[in-house]
């Protein structure tokens, strides 16, 4: 047998190798590679509570993002895009710390998205450090506001808050109640009121406006508690507000499974009062947490009330297997196609997907309200101006949640009078 490195057999290779190494510089038969090599990467970290108490929040924002960026193929132009999902745990520290992780060693190009207002706070300051712009936070608290006005230069990297502070929206809460007074409809046994919440910005932040809503209506506000992230422990609280006697017990908690105990544990205890629950149905198996315990509970938000919110509504629970939240999954849908409206302006507008450009966009066009959409699922526009950011602008038109009732798993618009579906009703015990 001849030696493969004889002269004949080494000739032979070589015109092999040779051939081979012609094909591979022509780009012959290695499309994949030459295809790899022209195609442009955009890295986005979206942030949210993917463990801990308020998972299923993360989880429905995954899903949701995941839906939308399938209808553009995850490609704007020439640009694949690809997310790192940074994981909050609900933490204001750990929040940040994976936020820098995914910045340095990541190397993530924007940002976007993000849940609870003390998360959304630390990581600013994050985004601030490195100049990395980061779009439509959901983090509703006040300090979000107050850092951007001490410093618009500094903090114009956080781009857009995609809830706007409780005053502005809770206000139908004490118009629900005094229109269904005026009616005729309901007479409570006294005009007091015990406010409840998750001990963090939100929670407080909500508390504080509707207090003060009440207090301006003429109500007693007689209590106001807060408990930890995760509590699920009330038949002390609620006892106390029982013996307080009140007509109204209005809080927001943040994660399912405190809003769920909160709510069964009060019917457990007798409680008497009207239940306005702020996010209760912020997942949508709020109703297989709390069961009929749920009946006659007040909430403002948003509901799958068009064909395309519907339709977007099956489809997200066909394909994950679970019921997704309006003011959750549905509203961080609409996000992200706001999101995808300003990669696209961006591309066309600028020339290229970057930092630099990105904040151009944010700067020139989403912020003064030059760029808004228009084609969400809730919402008529999405839109800030200079004057509201960075809250959106609220009102009707723009951005407004309507109140609804909780009877058999369902919920009924009972407020504005121009969406209202049904009067409130009242249970037989509060009469």
């Amino acid at each position: 047998m001849k030696n493969r490195f004889t002269a004949g057999g080494f000739g032979k290779l070589t015109v092999t190798l040779l051939a081979a190494v012609c094909l591979v510089m022509t780009g012959i038969g290695a499309p994949d590679a030459a295809s790899a090599a022209a195609e442009k990467v955009i890295k986005v970290g979206s942030i949210g509570p993917f463990t801990g108490p308020a998972a299923r929040v993360g989880q429905e924002f995954k899903n949701s993002i995941e839906m939308a960026f399938d209808e553009i193929d995850w490609k704007i132009g020439d640009y694949k895009i690809e997310f790192v999902w940074i994981d909050s745990e609900s933490d204001a520290e750990k929040a940040a710390k994976a936020y820098e992780r995914a910045i340095v060693r990541d190397k993530i190009d924007v940002g976007f998205n993000t849940w609870h207002s003390w998360v959304s706070a630390s990581c600013m300051e994050v985004a601030a450090k490195y100049k990395i712009p980061h779009f439509f936070s959901f983090g509703a608290g006040k300090i979000m506001i107050d850092k951007y006005n001490s410093n618009p230069e500094k903090y114009k990297y956080w781009v857009g808050k995609t809830w706007p502070l409780p005053e502005k929206l809770s206000i139908g809460y004490i118009e629900t109640l005094q229109e269904a007074i005026n009616k005729g409809l309901w007479k409570p046994r006294s005009r007091k009121v015990a406010v409840y919440g998750v001990d963090n910005d939100w929670g407080r932040a909500f508390g504080s406006a509707v207090k003060k809503q009440f207090q301006d209506a003429g109500w007693e506000v007689v209590t106001e508690e807060y408990v930890q992230l995760g509590e699920t422990e009330f038949y002390p609280l609620l006892s106390k507000i029982k013996r307080k006697k009140v007509s109204v017990a209005v809080g927001s908690m943040s994660d399912p499974p405190s809003v769920s105990a909160f709510i069964k544990q009060a019917r457990e205890v007798g409680l008497k009062s009207m239940i306005l629950s702020d996010g209760l149905g912020w997942v949508g198996e709020w109703y297989k947490l709390t069961g009929d315990a749920s009946n006659y509970v007040l909430d403002q938000i948003p509901q799958w009330t068009t064909p395309e919110a519907r339709k977007f509504r099956d489809d997200f629970t066909a394909r994950y297997g679970f019921e997704p939240g309006a003011s959750s999954a549905g509203l961080c849908h609409d996000t992200a196609g706001f999101f995808i409206k300003v990669l696209q302006t961006t591309l066309k507008d600028y020339g290229a997907l970057n930092r630099e450009n990105f904040v151009k966009c944010a700067v020139e066009q989403v912020i003064p309200g030059k760029l808004t959409y228009t084609e969400g699922l809730f919402m008529e526009e999405y839109k800030y101006t200079t004057e509201t950011f960075p809250d959106p602008v609220v009102g009707k038109g723009y951005y407004i949640f309507p109140v609804i009732q909780y009877i058999d798993g369902k919920g009924k618009i009972i407020w504005p009078e121009e969406w209202k579906m049904s009067d409130m009703t009242i249970p037989e015990n509060m009469k």
